[in-house]
């Protein structure tokens, strides 16, 4: 924990301070020093600043500033800190406490997207994230922790980032964690086989000065492809360690992580500290810069000064932002738009261009000295599969067969599986009722817990086939590819092109689709994508369409099934197309995105993909599900008891659930919906299977024609979506608006074509 986390009183014995230059020199001649007991005495008023004990004298620092001192506090180290403990001394004891805490590192992974950052982190960690092969599958940080050589691992993965700039929000996050977070160690995963572009964020992070070690990832394909690289030698002239490694067979790794203990312990010979040389204008003008900013170094403990000078000549807006409350600032933009002014007048060019092509330049010069590129087949292949699936006649009918190649083998193959789970569950009721007298407790068990879990939970085989189609899409690098023939097609519709993956994400869920959408640069395509996400048709709607297709549409279950989904990609195109028209201006932001090289994804990959879904599946049939079926099943049972005068069995339209679906039924029956299908829906805002339990509950299916079967389906495709999108979208747009609007104007668009379908159907048939 760190200081600032500290209640009035506590006390903590301090392990590391963190920062740069002046201010970590300041505060360590101050006497916060590893192993130093300290206390809280007060805060100010305002709760900042706060004033310590230390070496028996009080001294104040800034919350910032107390927040980048770590500590163990008494609660944490499991005593209290007394002058006599079980025959030792109170130095002996934090002794051993800083010891045992000094054992700890903190690694973040650092890396462009498809370096096999993720893939490093799974096979590091134990931890079963999903490695997609584009851009955006991270979009959070995600903690793993793991022990090697008597030393605690606590790992983070963080979003693939290609700059630490503030252009993007993963560089935005990614720099905001290593300055807030400040890791031990930041262990920068590099793709071997594309190593001039994966550099440009080494010479970044070297800018940054953390602990530094390079992950040389991927380095059989740099192998495989006949090239040679003196990866020692670049490591030595930049300072920083190189370690081949290959994530997926876990080659390298423990080489790996002896080396990030050898940083961590100042015992790698290699690692110095360098300047990434900008050429004699720019560095004129970083020295300018970095004078003024050195004058107030105490001031700013975050970033070394030469780093924030090149950011600000830069015009980075997180660290105009940084530094705009300071009462020298002034001073300094005055010195900020002198020099640049003179490096673009010098240079013909802006400085952003001029430093990127500096950083460049002296990574090609360094990797003319070290490595020498071999014949890259794999470039070959991804070509020639290219030259197809990004045809103008062949694509979009290959994306269009896959999509029904996944949902045929999504009924087909699991049908059988399927099947078998549902004789299982009706073994389990049959010798539940055999067991058990009659009563309440009898009927909740059968009708409500068997049969409502289990009405949902025979449909996890086919949500494992739908996510193994998904997986294999991602994975394999096919799924930038849709992005790049859908790009026209989205900027058509008022999107931007990178929104078609966060959309196609929404096929398996919604609620990391919408978190997906942080990817994208537009804040406008950002909404909208957000906003329309619900209309792709989540895997939580699959085990009702496949109970309602399975009975009425058998002969033509796949026709129906791509037709709903294709029927939520029209309505979210719809809908795009009113957004951008009547709420915002048209997207200007320009569609860059890297194409991947094809690779086929290993088993273990897919595998942990599919068995994360499926655990997620079985969570919330233990969770939301379950007692989902328990409250549906109450409310269908009383006031009544499951009897009605004389023994018989109660008519539900007299229960409580009977009663809140004859009260919904006036606006649900012109769609063609008894009271049943009613309150079915109103359920399926907890989460959409619980519709399935609701039916199996109220054994509701028999009362629906081919119709309003059809009618149902696409109102359960369309209308408002469960509680957990409906908190993501709060979250992602920072708004309850879009939330709200997004509820009624959902449920309006369900209603409206539902009964068009309904209608339709009955003219029809």
């Amino acid at each position: 924990m760190r200081l600032s986390d500290l209640q009035t009183g506590q006390r903590a014995v301090i392990i590391k301070v963190y920062g740069h230059g002046g201010f970590r020199k300041r505060i360590m001649e101050m006497g916060f020093v590893s192993g130093k007991l300290v206390s809280v005495l007060l805060n100010a008023p305002l709760k900042d600043p706060i004033k310590y004990k230390i070496m028996d004298y009080e001294v104040s620092l800034r919350r910032s500033e107390a927040a980048m001192i770590e500590v163990v506090a008494e609660s944490e180290a499991g005593t209290r800190f007394e002058s006599e403990m079980l025959g030792t001394t109170i130095e002996e004891h934090i002794d051993r406490i800083v010891r045992r805490h000094g054992k700890r590192i903190h690694i973040a992974l650092v890396g462009n997207p498809n370096s096999g950052k993720t893939s490093l982190f799974n096979a590091a960690s134990g931890g079963h994230e999903h490695v997609g092969n584009y851009s955006g599958v991270t979009v959070d940080a995600k903690r793993g922790e793991f022990v090697y050589k008597d030393y605690r691992f606590i790992i983070y993965d963080l979003p693939g980032t290609y700059a630490l700039s503030a252009y993007t929000p993963e560089e935005v996050y990614v720099r905001r964690h290593l300055v807030e977070q400040t890791p031990d160690v930041v262990v920068n995963v590099v793709a071997a086989s594309n190593l001039e572009r994966n550099l440009y964020l080494t010479t970044e992070l070297i800018d940054m000065n953390p602990k530094l070690v390079v992950a040389l990832n991927m380095y059989d394909e740099l192998q495989h492809s006949g090239g040679t690289f003196d990866y020692k030698c670049l490591g030595d002239m930049l300072g920083v360690p190189f370690v081949p490694t290959v994530a997926r067979t876990r080659e390298g790794l423990h080489e790996l992580f002896d080396t990030v203990i050898d940083v961590y312990e100042n015992r790698d010979a290699s690692v110095r500290h360098i300047h990434i040389n900008h050429g004699e204008v720019i560095e004129e003008g970083i020295r300018a810069l970095s004078a003024e900013l050195k004058s107030h170094e105490e001031t700013v403990p975050n970033f070394p000064p030469r780093y924030l000078a090149v950011k600000m000549l830069e015009g980075d807006r997180e660290v105009e932002h940084l530094l705009g409350p300071q009462p020298w600032y002034d001073r300094l933009k005055e010195v900020r738009d002198r020099e640049v002014q003179r490096i673009e007048k010098q240079l013909g060019e802006d400085v952003e261009t001029a430093v990127t092509n500096e950083k460049y330049g002296f990574i090609s010069g360094a990797l003319k000295e070290t490595f020498t590129p071999g014949c890259n087949d794999e470039v070959k292949t991804t070509r020639i599969i290219d030259s197809f699936v990004t045809h103008k006649l062949f694509g979009f009918p290959i994306f269009i067969l896959l999509m029904w190649v996944m949902f045929e083998a999504t009924f087909t193959l699991g049908q059988y599986p399927m099947d078998w789970m549902e004789s299982g569950v009706e073994w389990l009721k049959q010798t539940v009722q055999g067991w058990m007298s009659p009563g309440p407790l009898k009927d909740l068990l059968v009708d409500g817990i068997i049969g409502g879990v289990g009405g949902v939970i025979v449909f996890l085989p086919n949500i494992l086939i739908l996510y193994l189609f998904i997986s294999f899409m991602e994975d394999s690098g096919y799924m930038a590819r849709a992005a790049f023939i859908m790009d026209k097609v989205m900027h058509r519709i008022g999107l931007h092109g990178k929104s078609f993956i966060p959309l196609i994400m929404g096929f398996g869920c919604n609620v990391p689709a919408i978190m997906a959408c942080r990817t994208i640069e537009s804040r406008s395509s950002r909404i909208i994508t957000v906003f329309i996400n619900p209309f792709m048709s989540c895997s939580a709607r699959l085990p009702v369409y496949l109970l309602l297709v399975g009975i009425f549409f058998p002969s033509r279950a796949s026709l129906v099934l791509t037709g709903l989904y294709l029927l939520g990609i029209v309505a979210a195109v719809v809908t795009a197309r009113i957004m951008r028209r009547h709420m915002f201006a048209e997207d200007e932001t320009p569609f860059v995105m890297e194409l991947p090289p094809y690779r086929l994804p290993t088993w273990r990959s897919t595998l942990i993909h599919m068995w994360n879904k499926a655990g997620q599946y079985l969570r919330k049939m233990g969770g939301v599900i379950l007692i989902a079926s328990i409250v549906i099943w109450f409310l269908s049972y009383y006031p009544n008891g499951g009897e009605a005068a004389g023994g018989a069995a109660a008519d539900m339209s007299e229960s409580y659930l009977g009663r809140i679906g004859h009260a919904v039924q006036p606006v649900m029956a012109p769609l063609g919906f008894d009271w049943k299908a009613s309150v079915a829906l109103l359920t399926g805002t907890a989460a959409k299977e619980t519709i399935v339990s609701t039916l199996g509950v109220l054994s509701a299916e028999q009362n629906f024609t081919p119709q309003s079967a059809l009618a149902f389906l696409v109102f359960v495709l369309l209308y408002f979506p469960c509680l957990a999108t409906l908190a993501a979208i709060r979250n992602e747009t920072g708004s309850w608006r879009w939330v709200l609007l997004s509820v009624v104007y959902t449920t309006l668009v369900a209603w409206i074509v539902s009964f068009a379908v309904f209608k339709a159907g009955i003219l029809i048939g």
